[in-house]
This record gives C-alpha cells, sequence and structure tokens, in this order.
C-alpha cells in the first residue's frame, strides 16, 4: 500500500483516479483548487486527505508532498484549444509550476511521479497512424510543447536525482464527470448539446479522426504504472481505433434513437487531422488495454448526464 498524492484529483480523470486507487488499497490524498463544486464526494467519507490551494505556490504543494510515496499529476492550467493564444502564460503556469513540483519531489523523496501527457497532441499531424511512443513529437499547439518539456525534466531530474517517473499518453478520454464548462471533449459536449435539443457543433468538415478511450480505461493504465517497475517510462494508452467526428455524431444518434441536427463551422489550425494511438507498449508492459466498447462508454456518460441534471 503506498500512499498516493493525485494533483487535479478533484477533476474529471483524477476523481476517477482517486476511486481506482482506493479500490486498489492505496492510501490517498488530493490536491486541488479550493472551492471547487467537483471537490471528490465529501473526501469519500473521510477515505481521501484533502489538500486545497494554488498549484503554482510551492508553499501550498509541500503540506501535500511531504511524506506521499507517489505523485500522480493531471494539472493543467490551459487547454489544448487556447494554448496558443498565450503561450508564455501556457509556459509560465504549466512548465515552471510542474518545475517547483518536481523540486518538492525530490526534496521530499518521492518514490515515482506518475504524469498525465496528452496523446493527442505531442505528436502534431502524424507521419503515420496508428502512432507509437517513437514517432516524431511535432506539436502545433503550445500545450503538446509543455507536455513534452515536463516530459523530458522529468527525464532530467530522473538522470540528476533518481527521481523516477512514468509518463502516460492518453489521447481523447471520455465519460461521467466529464467538464462541460470548458467545451473540452467532443463526446460530453456533443452528447450534452443532443440531450439538450440542441444542434451539435463541429469545427470543420467533421472528417477528424480521433481516438476515443473511457476514463476507467484509462485511470487503470495509471494504477498499473504505478506498479511497474521496467525501464520502459513512456506509455500510449489509446484503443488504436479511429474514429471520425461524423461517426461519432451516428454513435449518438443510434444511442439516442433519433437524428441529431448538425452545425459545421470553419476548421481550426489547432486540430490536427488524424489520430490514433498504438499501444502496445502498454499491452505488452502493464498488461493494459482499453476494454470498455464505444457504444457501452456512450451508454454510460449519456444516464450520468441524464442524472446529473
Amino acid at each position: 500500500m503506498a500512499v498516493c498524492l493525485v494533483l487535479g484529483g478533484a477533476g474529471f480523470i483524477g476523481s476517477h483516479l482517486v476511486d481506482a486507487l482506493l479500490r486498489a488499497g492505496h492510501r490517498v490524498r488530493v490536491f486541488d483548487r479550493p472551492h471547487l463544486d467537483r471537490l471528490i464526494d465529501a473526501s469519500r467519507g473521510g477515505a481521501v486527505e484533502m489538500f486545497t490551494g494554488d498549484f503554482l505556490d510551492p508553499h501550498c504543494l509541500e503540506p501535500a508532498v511531504r511524506g506521499a510515496d507517489a505523485v500522480f499529476h493531471l494539472v493543467s492550467t490551459t487547454l489544448p484549444k487556447t494554448s496558443n493564444d498565450n503561450p508564455m502564460y501556457d509556459v509560465e503556469t504549466n512548465v515552471l509550476g510542474s518545475l517547483r513540483l518536481l523540486e518538492l519531489c525530490r526534496r521530499h523523496a518521492v518514490r515515482r511521479i506518475v504524469f498525465a501527457s496528452s496523446g493527442g497532441t505531442v505528436y502534431g499531424v502524424p507521419r503515420s497512424v496508428p502512432v507509437t511512443e517513437g514517432d516524431p513529437t511535432l506539436p502545433i499547439c503550445s500545450y503538446g510543447i509543455h507536455k513534452l518539456a515536463i516530459e523530458k525534466y522529468l527525464h532530467l531530474f530522473q538522470a540528476l536525482h533518481g527521481l523516477d517517473y512514468r509518463v502516460l499518453r492518453p489521447p481523447n478520454v471520455y465519460g461521467p464527470r466529464q467538464r462541460l464548462d470548458t467545451a473540452q471533449g467532443a463526446v460530453g459536449v456533443f452528447l450534452d448539446r443532443a440531450l439538450r435539443g440542441q444542434p451539435i457543433r463541429i469545427w470543420g468538415d467533421g472528417g477528424v479522426v480521433r481516438d476515443y478511450v473511457y476514463v476507467e480505461d484509462a485511470v487503470q493504465g495509471f494504477v498499473k504504472a504505478l506498479a511497474f517497475e521496467g525501464e520502459t517510462r513512456v506509455f500510449n494508452l489509446g484503443t488504436g481505433v479511429g474514429l471520425s467526428l461524423k461517426a461519432l455524431v451516428a454513435a449518438i444518434e443510434r444511442l439516442l434513437g433519433r437524428p441529431v441536427p448538425v452545425e459545421y463551422l470553419p476548421a481550426r489550425p489547432v486540430d490536427v487531422p488524424v489520430n490514433v494511438l498504438d499501444a502496445s507498449l502498454a499491452g505488452r508492459h502493464l498488461d493494459w488495454r482499453a476494454t470498455t466498447p464505444l457504444e457501452e462508454g456512450l451508454r454510460r456518460t449519456c444516464e450520468w448526464l441524464r442524472g446529473s441534471r
């Protein structure tokens, strides 16, 4: 049993990770912003130790890091679609904040950091699909660049200080508790608009292809990465199956049993035409694979959306 700190543990992926770590028998701490309306259900009945504060302030972070065996870093201050608007802010908050975190982890002898990178942005426009961990990383948004920079600093701290780490690169994660206020995540946003009787908005002609992995599958990769003792440190967490936005709309229509109106908007330069991940390394070393079919994941997400209204 390890003492696990989840940075961003009150959010979408983080709250599912907290649940998975508790089921695995670990002691769990959560650090997130104060006054979040998505705070972990009254600290899961006291099973979770809560810390709140500013991720960029090491004085706020230090009490949470002290005594932790492992740190799961899921915090990001920006989104892919807006990170190019202010790259300096993106770097100052994400990269510098993460460097302060790494220094705290070194100082307090944290055994391992598991970092949530981005399989959807770090590769940029792929030369072939599915994309492997060894393919070029040429992101076209600042978000992907800051994720790669943090990956490199993790390697540096391992080389200089022996701070162990694992990097996980999930693609488009979806499922219950997905944030809708940021309009980030096609599955949640599309389903929500369809349930409200509003047209689904698509940037471009709907031909953009993405790899969608259900959130409970994704967090199992994080839990397995905590225990893995091999040399490999970077893993994709994809399904290996691509789905166009048009095909996603069609799947939602089948689920709801009715047509859904679609509004097409001008394409965005930040959207690569296709992103599908090869997760063979995760399968081979972590014994991980995505097991939830899209139809089942959509059904569960739809039930959550209906129940949360």
